[in-house]
């Protein structure tokens, strides 16, 4: 049989006709079956949220790395490869293990009924179990409390990102609901890191919080977090750090970096960690400058940016971000799935771009087409939005049209997976 990876992760897509099926029952029982992993991982720190999960965990690891700390990490979804979702104390985890893992879960899980998402999620916590590392940062696939990585029992501390409205068919139609679905990753007597919500969706984290007597650190409460001079300060009750502005763009960031520095305290991290934490973090996709590659060389000489934002919140966060760059006419190119609020998400775009390409994602079954994206920026106020048959037609045509601008591929993650996959 073989036991490639691509050859694995197709073969297990199979094991369940719905790619989302909030459950914990499957993977506790496949996590039985292999001997509790879950149960041998280094302390755990579990992200929840809506916005800015993957760059506040981009910045954890981060600043744990630069304080010598081997970390495993579990993102999804990835953007290129598979292999991104899971780090190995601080590498991508390698072939030969990803696919020993894969065939270890789908041999233990003996056919029976699972998701995809659920036994990837075993097989990185079996590849991790086996691998030494001293913390391990786990980010919430959809919602929190039905999580497949809601597993863990004790993690040494919990984070919840901003909360919006998305995901309503899985978490609830309101943001109470949706609230309390990642509130759910609250463990009894284990601290949690807040960022800034809404006051609805914080009454319910409250409550939770309570509940379980879990203690919260929660942004301007009991911590805070602003820019300043050009500079970004954070206060706490430990005191006052003066810190460059991450090298995460976009004024949003200052709250990922924050939230992420709350928790690097609460884990005994050094004004050293916290720097490196706001200067050194990775994270693809989000408002990423493409300086090489097809794509780069088609869109020459204009500038080339990809973002994989795709709600509302995410729109408004990258609108902002976009002001605050060298003036430049922004055109941008965008693919959306059907499930996501695409009109509220192009909105705060809207008054920026001079035109809009909407393009059909490649390999999506859930993929808006292109009409249906024109149609949604038009309904967001996009004066006169037009179809094209791919992003490289698309982004060739504006830098023939328009040579000094700039050009913003965005609206999925999984355009931007595409994107990054064909430049290379």
């Amino acid at each position: 049989m073989t036991r490639t990876s691509d050859t694995l992760l197709d073969r297990l897509t199979a094991l369940h006709p719905k790619v989302i099926d909030l459950s914990l029952a499957r993977i506790e029982r496949l996590l039985a079956a292999l001997g509790h992993p879950e149960r041998r991982l280094p302390p755990v720190v579990h992200v929840a949220g809506t916005n800015g999960k993957g760059s506040t965990l981009a910045m954890i690891r981060a600043g744990l790395e630069a304080a010598g700390h081997p970390v495993h990490v579990y993102t999804s979804p990835h953007l290129a490869r598979f292999h991104e979702r899971i780090r190995l104390a601080g590498e991508l985890i390698p072939e030969p293990a990803l696919a020993d893992a894969l065939a270890r879960c789908e041999t233990a899980n003996e056919g029976q009924p699972i998701t995809f998402f659920e036994i990837t999620t075993a097989a990185a916590f079996l590849a991790m179990s086996e691998t030494p590392a001293d913390y391990a940062l786990l980010e919430v696939g959809l919602g929190g409390r039905l999580d497949a990585t809601n597993v863990i029992d004790r993690p040494r501390l919990t984070v919840i990102t901003p909360i919006s409205v998305d995901h309503q068919q899985y978490l609830g139609e309101t943001l109470p609901e949706i609230a309390a679905e990642k509130a759910g990753i609250l463990k009894h007597g284990i601290g949690c890191i807040v960022a800034r919500q809404e006051p609805e969706a914080l009454a319910v984290i409250e409550e939770a919080a309570h509940r379980r007597l879990a203690p919260l650190m929660i942004e301007n409460q009991d911590w805070q977090v602003w820019e300043e001079h050009g500079r970004m300060a954070y206060l706490d009750p430990q005191g006052l750090l003066d810190l460059p502005l991450p090298n995460l763009i976009g004024a949003h960031q200052v709250g990922n970096a924050g939230t992420a520095l709350c928790a690097l305290r609460a884990l005994s991290m050094d004004e050293a960690a916290c720097t490196a934490a706001v200067t050194r973090a990775e994270w693809p996709a989000r408002l990423q400058r493409l300086r090489r590659g097809p794509l780069a060389e088609a869109a020459a000489p204009c500038e080339l940016w990809l973002d994989g934002g795709h709600n509302p919140a995410a729109g408004t966060a990258l609108a902002e971000a976009l002001t605050r760059l060298p003036q430049r006419p922004l055109h941008l190119v965008t693919g959306m799935l059907r499930t996501k609020d695409a009109a509220g998400f192009l909105r705060p775009l809207a008054p920026l771009a001079r035109s809009l390409h909407g393009v059909t994602i490649p390999g999506e079954p859930a993929t808006l087409t292109a009409e249906e994206t024109v149609a949604a920026a038009r309904a967001a106020g996009f004066a006169e939005p037009q179809a094209a048959p791919s992003v490289a037609e698309a982004v060739a045509g504006i830098a023939a049209a328009a040579p000094a601008a700039r050009i913003l591929i965005c609206g999925s993650l999984y355009l931007a997976g595409r994107v990054l996959r064909e430049n290379g």
